[in-house]
């Protein structure tokens, strides 16, 4: 397994070659790169990481809040599948074969089911795009009061029905309303890639790594029984103070939780 670090996470106010830099000095081998609709943006970001010497696997989808794939309107879905489509076609710019992508979200105006069948017909239309690039869409569990159980997840990943559309695994997430390590033994090679963070259930918060409640040597058990051996991404907040020092401590952790 690989560390990684998204891109949000290390200091604000850099450039790019400093953010890479940083990374590839605290250990990490990548860094997940946040969507754009520029291609001179990514052809930056890839000289960026070149130089540094780190890669840039993933790519996190940026419209899918805004504009989720569960709305009722058309035209709103549209603009997270138009961003998708440029992410996936270009990925290759960065050496990136993934984008994270938030199927849907339920909330007031729209009920599961009906986020259930939009997001669907969406991830299909989608689905052919990333077989034709060699891009896996990879969806992670979040917030969204949606596929709240990892045979839910399972599910919907094989109505989808492609090779090239699979699960974002988050630690952190899941830790509010189940135990990761039973999504990653139900979800099994679905998994693509794993995002990590703590969660400290006596206040529902979310933490540094090793500050919180996941259970990182079941975690680790299960990774490796489904044959895991990707990209382990933190996705936390830089420091108030000394915001370089997270990335130095994330590491550490990571280097400890990897020997569990």
């Amino acid at each position: 397994m690989q560390k990684g670090i998204v891109y949000s996470s290390l200091p604000k106010g850099l450039e790019p070659e400093a953010v890479f830099r940083l990374a590839r000095e605290a250990g990490f081998a990548g860094v997940e790169i946040h969507a754009t609709d520029s291609v001179e943006t990514l052809k930056q970001m890839k000289a960026a990481a070149d130089a540094a010497g780190v890669a840039i696997p993933s790519i996190m989808g940026d419209t899918h809040w805004a504009s989720p794939l569960s709305a009722a309107d058309a035209e709103v879905r549209e603009k997270t599948v138009q961003s998708s489509i440029f992410a996936i076609e270009n990925a290759h710019l960065v050496g990136a074969d993934t984008l994270l992508l938030v199927p849907g979200v339920v909330d007031k105006q729209t009920s599961y089911e009906q986020a259930w069948e939009r997001s669907l017909a969406e991830m299909k239309k989608l689905a052919p795009h990333a077989e034709k690039h060699d891009v896996t869409i990879a969806l992670e569990n979040v917030w969204n009061r949606f596929l709240l159980s990892p045979v839910e997840f399972k599910t919907y990943l094989e109505e989808i029905g492609s090779s090239h559309v699979k699960a974002y695994f988050d630690a952190g997430n899941i830790l509010a309303y189940g135990w990761p390590q039973q999504w990653i033994r139900t979800l099994g090679d679905w998994i693509h890639r794993v995002h990590v963070k703590d969660f400290r259930l006596s206040d529902r918060n979310f933490v540094y790594l090793l500050q919180g409640d996941v259970p990182w040597p079941e975690v680790m058990s299960a990774l490796r029984e489904v044959g895991y051996d990707s990209f382990i991404t933190a996705e936390l907040p830089p420091y108030p103070q000394q915001p370089a020092q997270m990335a130095h401590d994330t590491s550490h952790a990571l280097d400890c939780i990897f020997t569990l």
